[in-house]
């Protein structure tokens, strides 16, 4: 159940390209799960090497900046860096050694391609088509531009250097909180995202709480993370504030399954670094808005 983490950042290579054809889909599948691949062998050797926990926040901050230019660029959909940085910081707290390395290699990838090979199952299955299911449409051309990566990476290590003073083992969630509002570029979007994260987050913990105080059987753990990791991917883009109820317990089953600890300090660290996250990004969507406000206001 130790490695159970790494699989399941690999299938979220399936939630990628949803309203897409299935050849540009499956070449966006194919770029999210080299970036869950990367960054989690990336969280692993900070975790190998004993990495001062100012250095993981560093790197995992990068991370943020890099994948948010990318899902920009390439236009990703889902867009940002979320998973990313929960990926890399979750695996960047687990105690690890070569050994583990190895294990990330061959679980994560397994994972990737098993997520590629239902997308193109299903695709040939409905098209009987090769052409339709592997030749994209579009050509991958890439369009960013890095203002909003940077204001990302910014608030991410803000958000992780404050979480890690009150907090040692989950600084990360505050960095995914931050990554996620202001992972847009209008100021009413972040603000809107920020207070649908931390209510739908702190909802979302009771729900979490019920799962954890029944001490379900792994497998029985294993179906209800299927079920909310579906549900995740249909609510998502229709109300981010609903979908964080499932997207919660989802994220605190998940590390449970693999590293278990008391629910009650799971539950405590989420909402509290979540708060910190949220309230790291809103202070910067200010700033941020201000800035180019001012800038308008010199030309």
């Amino acid at each position: 159940m130790d490695l159970s983490i790494y699989a399941s950042f690999g299938s979220l290579t399936s939630l990628y390209g949803r309203f897409h054809y299935y050849g540009d889909r499956l070449r966006m599948q194919l770029g999210a799960g080299l970036v869950f691949i990367s960054v989690m062998l990336i969280g692993t050797l900070l975790a190998i090497f004993d990495a001062q926990i100012t250095v993981r926040i560093m790197v995992v901050a990068l991370i943020a900046t890099l994948v948010t230019g990318i899902a920009i660029g390439f236009r990703w959909h889902p867009g940002g860096a979320t998973f990313a940085v929960f990926a890399a910081g979750a695996v960047a707290t687990i105690p690890a050694t070569w050994i583990n390395f190895a294990q990330v290699l061959i679980v994560a990838s397994s994972a990737v391609l098993f997520s590629l090979a239902l997308t193109a199952t299903l695709g040939l299955l409905r098209t009987r088509s090769f052409a339709k299911v592997f030749r994209p449409l579009n050509k991958a051309v890439f369009q960013g531009a890095w203002s909003v990566p940077v204001t990302v990476g910014v608030g991410a290590l803000l958000a992780g250097l404050i979480g890690q003073t009150f907090d040692n083992d989950h600084w990360y969630w505050a960095m995914v909180a931050a990554s996620v509002v202001l992972a847009g570029a209008a100021t009413t979007h972040r603000i809107t995202r920020s207070m649908q994260r931390f209510t739908g987050t702190t909802l979302g913990v009771l729900v979490a709480a019920l799962f954890l105080s029944l001490e379900m059987p792994t497998l029985a753990l294993i179906a209800v993370i299927i079920v909310l990791q579906a549900a995740a991917e249909l609510l998502i883009g229709r109300n981010y504030g609903v979908a964080m109820l499932v997207v919660t317990p989802l994220a605190l089953l998940m590390i449970s399954l693999a590293n278990p600890i008391d629910p009650s300090v799971l539950v405590a660290d989420r909402v509290f670094e979540t708060f910190i996250g949220s309230l790291v990004g809103t202070v910067i969507a200010f700033v941020s808005a201000r800035m180019r406000t001012e800038r308008v206001d010199d030309a």
